[in-house]
């Protein structure tokens, strides 16, 4: 697929726009305060989502709206590469 066929084939988003990740970690309580601390004074929610079976890692949802797709983007790295993060979806 080439450049052209693939802009054309993403959907154009418009912002601002209500956005969504899930953050997995081995401790809800540390998921949530990475959150805290990269999300700041934004308005935003999180709820608990799933455990794994073995208790060994948990994931949160967190919604809030963002501005552009680099604020987006920005929001997605600073989770990620928090230290009380495993992943981000």
């Amino acid at each position: 697929m080439n450049d052209q066929q693939q802009q054309q084939s993403e959907p154009a988003l418009t912002y601002p726009r209500p956005w969504e990740y899930t953050v997995i970690g081995p401790d809800p309580d540390g998921v949530r305060a990475a959150i805290e601390e990269v999300v700041g004074a934004r308005e935003h929610s999180v709820a608990a989502a799933n455990a794994s079976r073995t208790g060994k890692y948990h994931s949160l949802r967190v919604e809030w709206v963002v501005d552009s797709e680099a604020d987006r983007d920005a929001l997605f790295f600073a989770l990620r590469d928090h230290d009380n993060v495993k992943m981000v979806l």
